[in-house]
């Protein structure tokens, strides 16, 4: 009759064992894939991650925004020129420098315009390759090795616990799983938002552009360049913020106490997501843009 006791208990605590188990390497599964899929969805340039919006985007900037920005561009020249005027005491100190000057800067202006697109993709194009290369770095050193992480915890502690210690194991597993989801979803949404707000600022990429070649008016199109930059370089402050996480997190399959390294992963994903918040302010702040 014991041996059919004893057995019964082995079989749930294999049961439980493999049930925690299974949230445990959900789990982890789930930390690669993250630090996967940041790195991919960051490292999209604004034409590749949404080809229609990238189009449509295009499309009004041209039709909406050029159209705009050609009034701006000559009220700008105008202003110049009454400005040069008045510098030369009403033009009895001109010279013909004053004339190509003045030529210079308006064709200046309307090159800006025109190839406005092709520089702020560059821009793009310079973080995305900042970026690449990061992930490259920060993939291939932080990744978590979840069979081996599985092998070691279940053979420091989970093979020791009873049936009792393994149920409520296995419902703080479930639960932190569950935590990291709505974790993973809000970053998700971070990265959506980052990509939207980009959109948004090269739609009307035209306008600043336009007021580049005045003195006075150029300080709306340099903080213009710099916001785009930061947005660029966004990319790079979020992928440092993955491998924080990711080594932190790795650092719980030697933990001492599986339950406190639970929720220290929890507490781990919650700093990742503030994190990841912050990273579009504190690029602003290093380019100083405002």
């Amino acid at each position: 009759m014991g041996s059919v006791i004893e057995k019964i208990t082995e079989f749930i605590k294999e049961m439980l064992q493999g049930w925690v188990l299974d949230n445990l390497s959900t789990m982890f599964t789930d930390v690669n894939d993250k630090v996967g899929t940041i790195a991919g969805e960051v490292g999209r340039t604004p034409g590749t991650w949404n080809a229609s919006v990238f189009s449509m985007i295009e499309n009004l900037s041209e039709t909406v925004m050029i159209p705009i920005a050609g009034m701006i561009i000559s009220a700008v020249l105008c202003y110049e020129l009454v400005t040069m005027v008045m510098d030369k005491n009403n033009m009895h100190d001109m010279g013909s420098e004053f004339f190509f000057r003045y030529l210079i800067k308006a064709c200046v202006a309307v090159l800006l315009v025109s190839y406005t697109f092709d520089i702020t993709m560059a821009i793009f194009d310079v973080g995305n390759h900042i970026v690449t290369n990061a992930a490259g770095i920060i993939s291939g050193s932080t990744n978590l090795d979840v069979e081996t992480t599985l092998t070691t915890i279940f053979n420091s502690q989970i093979d020791m616990m009873g049936i009792g210690e393994l149920i409520g194991l296995g419902i703080e597993t479930m639960i932190v799983s569950l935590c990291m989801k709505i974790m993973s979803v809000l970053i998700t949404v971070i990265l959506y938002g980052r990509m939207i707000e980009i959109y948004l600022y090269i739609s009307v990429a035209p306008v600043p552009f336009a007021t580049l070649s005045n003195r006075e008016w150029g300080s709306i199109g340099s903080n213009y360049i710099k916001g785009l930059a930061a947005l660029a370089f966004q990319g790079f402050f979020i992928m440092i913020c993955v491998a924080i996480y990711s080594v932190l997190v790795s650092g719980v399959a030697v933990a001492g106490n599986l339950h406190s390294a639970l929720w220290s992963v929890m507490a781990y994903t919650v700093v990742l997501c503030f994190s990841l918040f912050r990273t579009g302010s504190l690029a602003k702040s290093v380019l100083n843009a405002h």
